[in-house]
């Protein structure tokens, strides 16, 4: 996971290993600088706090993950309007080291967002979250997209609160990536091949081979290919959104 590069510790769990912090102190008295397993077990607490929040709001929240450049920024600038048209309202979370610029990207599109950008750490975590979701009015919100940090191993590890995680699969990163980092694809609830519009120029990637790779580690997971510029497939992926939303209302005994 994070233990070599040290990104476990982020800017929304420091507080915890700080001089007064919980696990600023080890049980012999020592200060604590190996608290992997404390600050896991925190970060699940406060994401079972920022699903409980979400629910009362009747908010389903979407995980997205990918390796950058797979396209996540792109599908959701393609969905949002669709989804709006639809009487869905959305809202997101962008998730990057620095800058701006996904969140610049989606506030053309009308659409209440918030950055995170986290420094040195890799992925999102539920205390990042925590502190975002205050900044979000979710009065008019259906779906929030949590647009992770591009990262095929550690984002797959931090529960954020989310219901649903979507990894994104693109064609120019070869078929063989889920066979290659399988705890990210194995516990998705749908995986989007994206960027088809440009197989024909690699033609060394094998949809067939593709989605063999990511069945082979998950029965379960939807498999959707689809161009967020072309459009192709793209009326599958708002089907799957508009169903989990109707299943999450239908499980929480909420109206449409």
């Amino acid at each position: 996971m994070c233990n070599t590069c040290n990104c476990n510790i982020t800017d929304g769990n420091r507080h915890l290993i700080r001089d007064g912090g919980e696990y600023s102190i080890t049980e012999n008295g020592q200060k604590s600088f190996t608290v992997i397993k404390n600050l896991l077990h925190e970060n699940n607490n406060q994401a079972e706090h920022n699903r409980a929040f979400f629910n009362s709001r009747k908010v389903l929240v979407i995980n997205l993950m990918s390796s950058p450049g797979s396209g996540k920024t792109r599908l959701l600038e393609s969905s949002i309007s669709v989804l709006k048209s639809r009487g869905i309202g959305v809202a997101v979370i962008e998730g990057d080291l620095e800058t701006e610029n996904d969140a610049d990207r989606i506030r053309k599109h009308n659409v209440p967002v918030v950055q995170i950008t986290t420094g040195m750490a890799c992925h999102l975590d539920a205390h990042m979250i925590k502190n975002a979701q205050n900044q979000l009015d979710l009065e008019s919100i259906a779906i929030l997209f949590i647009e992770n940090v591009g990262n095929l191993v550690c984002p797959a590890s931090f529960d954020l609160g989310q219901h649903l995680d979507v990894v994104l699969l693109s064609v120019t990163e070869g078929d063989d990536k889920p066979s290659k980092y399988p705890v990210m694809f194995r516990t998705a609830d749908n995986v989007l091949l994206t960027k088809t519009d440009l197989i024909s120029f690699f033609d060394d990637f094998s949809p067939k081979k593709a989605r063999k790779a990511i069945t082979d580690l998950s029965q379960n997971a939807h498999i959707i290919e689809l161009s967020s510029k072309s459009g192709y497939g793209m009326s599958a992926w708002f089907d799957w959104l508009e169903s989990s939303l109707v299943e999450f209302r239908s499980n929480n005994n909420l109206p449409w």
